[in-house]
């Protein structure tokens, strides 16, 4: 713990130049007294650190002795500070080491570029969720992400979709991948991929296992992905956009008469294109497949009527 402080004690020096012991106390959440006793450690360690009185006073190092990283241009270390998560650093139970690592690679920066990381951090935040997102607690995540790393063997209890709901599974865990604020564990046999906020219980034994030679994770969940889109979306729907409507994935598109467009549109199901296609309201009519514009006629059909009864009722 101690020296783990002095590190920071001399990161925080050479990234922000002088600081008062009581600075330094607030900033790492000791006593000032703790922060004496760690400047002298320093100075016997051989630190060139030293101290001014007075009301402009304050520790500092002396000039020129700074730790540097070679080999980074100004891209690279934008790029490196752009893309620090702290949000699911802190749900693997590594916010503080985020933090840390972030804080001793600014503090090796030469000023130009530390300019340009820093600029990078002030104007571009990344939050992946959605916002109508429900936040879905994954309490096993960090031993998942523990697993992953030591190459243990898991058993959990896991909830799926299809009946029966709950079953024991015994993975071995091979990654990680966090997709729009959801984590989600790829593990052999397989591989197969599994949401880690459905896992009800877990037990982490000593069974190791052996990560199969050559597997690339992102190539995996590329393709995981692009064949979860081919299942998904096996239906298709007929169209007709307002002007300046578009659709993903439509294709076929032909122009009509006062610029309205007919497009074909690959859909997962009627259930899911009805709640799509009524977003849009009088934007769009589905032509095909005739039972999905059924339901949105009936739909359409069951609104009016509220509506018109309860206009009725207020006496509009």
């Amino acid at each position: 713990m101690k020296a783990g402080r002095l590190v920071s004690i001399l990161l925080l020096l050479q990234t922000r130049g002088r600081m008062t012991a009581a600075q330094l106390a607030e900033e790492l959440e000791v006593s000032v007294r703790t922060v004496y006793r760690d400047v002298e450690a320093l100075g016997a360690a051989g630190v060139p650190l030293y101290g001014d009185a007075g009301h402009a006073g304050g520790y500092r190092l002396l000039d020129g002795y700074r730790t540097r990283l070679t080999g980074l241009n100004a891209d690279e270390a934008e790029a490196l500070f752009l893309a620090g998560a702290p949000g699911p650093a802190a749900e693997l139970g590594l916010g503080s080491v985020l933090a840390a690592a972030q804080l001793k690679v600014r503090a090796a920066l030469p000023q130009e570029l530390r300019a340009h990381a820093d600029r990078v951090s002030g104007r571009f935040h990344l939050d992946a969720p959605g916002w109508y997102a429900d936040d879905e607690e994954a309490p096993f995540l960090p031993a998942v992400a523990d697993a992953v790393w030591n190459s243990r063997v898991l058993d959990v209890l896991y909830r799926r979709w299809a009946e029966p709901t709950d079953v024991e599974r015994r993975l071995e865990p091979y990654g990680l991948v966090l997709k729009a604020g959801r984590w989600y564990v790829v593990a052999g046999p397989g591989p197969r991929t599994f949401r880690v906020d459905q896992i009800l219980r877990l037990a982490a034994g000593d069974e190791e296992f052996t990560r199969p030679d050559g597997f690339d994770l992102a190539a995996y969940w590329t393709a995981y992905q692009r064949d979860f889109h081919d299942r998904l979306y096996r239906a298709e729907a007929l169209v007709r956009l307002a002007p300046g409507v578009t659709l993903p994935r439509a294709v076929d598109t032909r122009t009509e008469e006062g610029g309205w467009t007919v497009v074909r549109v690959p859909v997962e199901s009627v259930e899911h294109a009805h709640g799509e296609f009524l977003r849009l309201g009088s934007a769009v009519e589905v032509l095909e497949p005739p039972e999905l514009r059924a339901r949105i006629a009936r739909t359409v059909a069951e609104l009016a009527e509220r509506y018109g009864n309860s206009a009725q009722n207020r006496g509009d």
